[in-house]
């Protein structure tokens, strides 16, 4: 079981360093993952709300990821959440398990294996790790980490579940309290909000920032619910005449 009251600077990394530094926004936990992901040889990170059987989007159910702004795309066109053994794991389990693009194809049973595999292989992650997470509340998602390295060991995989663990507890308190009013939009949600009032689409503002499509349009969507907005334009004038943007 996670203790999470412990202190996510206790925790080391593989190269010897800590976390030191103040986690008190989303872009802060991004930062910490990120550094867990190279520190353990991973391409990238997805933060995951574990979909429930009448759920067919993964990207509807991505809370943070910097695997590449493709995967979601390709990974829902292709229709694979349903025949999805991770999927079907997650929503049983909450003990965390290591993932094999190839092995994973072997035990669909949707004809889409070879579909799947060309997925993980065109994001170059053909390999990584699944770990379950729950918040206060025991909603639950998952922390995946995703490359190209070889099978993580025992010992590694205990580590990543015990980062993992303490950083949901983390982002759970930082958007629990993200949304309790508009004065509590992010450094990042500010940002793109000044862009989509210059006139700036998703593609460019992702272009600007070097962040992916997904991550420009998770924190727009993000500022759209805090301001309690129907949609971008009402956002942005919100943000406006709050004075959040100018």
């Amino acid at each position: 079981m996670i203790d999470f009251s412990a202190d996510i600077s206790t925790l080391v990394l593989p190269d010897g360093r800590s976390i030191s530094e103040p986690i008190d926004n989303e872009d802060d936990i991004r930062r910490v993952l990120d550094r867990v992901s190279e520190a353990y040889g991973f391409r990238g990170f997805m933060v995951l709300a574990v979909p429930d059987t009448g759920c067919h989007s993964l990207a509807a159910q991505a809370l943070m990821t910097t695997w590449p702004s493709d995967f979601l795309r390709r990974y829902d066109n292709a229709g694979l959440i349903d025949g999805s053994p991770v999927i079907q794991r997650l929503r049983r389990s909450t003990i965390p398990f290591t993932y094999d693009a190839y092995q994973l194809a072997r035990r669909r049973l949707d004809g889409k294996g070879d579909a799947a595999v060309c997925v993980f292989e065109y994001a170059n992650m053909p390999r990584g790790v699944y770990l379950p997470v729950h918040d206060a509340a025991g909603h639950r998602a998952a922390i995946a980490f995703g490359g190209d390295r070889s099978a993580v060991s025992s010992d590694e995989l205990q580590a990543l579940n015990l980062w993992a663990g303490l950083v949901y507890s983390r982002l759970s308190e930082v958007r629990t309290r993200d949304r309790r009013g508009p004065g509590s939009l992010s450094r990042r949600e500010i940002e793109c909000l000044r862009w989509a009032a210059a006139g700036k689409t998703t593609v460019e503002m992702a272009r600007i920032m070097a962040l992916s499509e997904y991550t420009v349009n998770h924190y727009l969507n993000r500022a759209t619910r805090k301001l309690d907005s129907v949609n971008r334009v009402q956002t942005v004038a919100k943000a406006i005449r709050a004075g959040l943007i100018n």
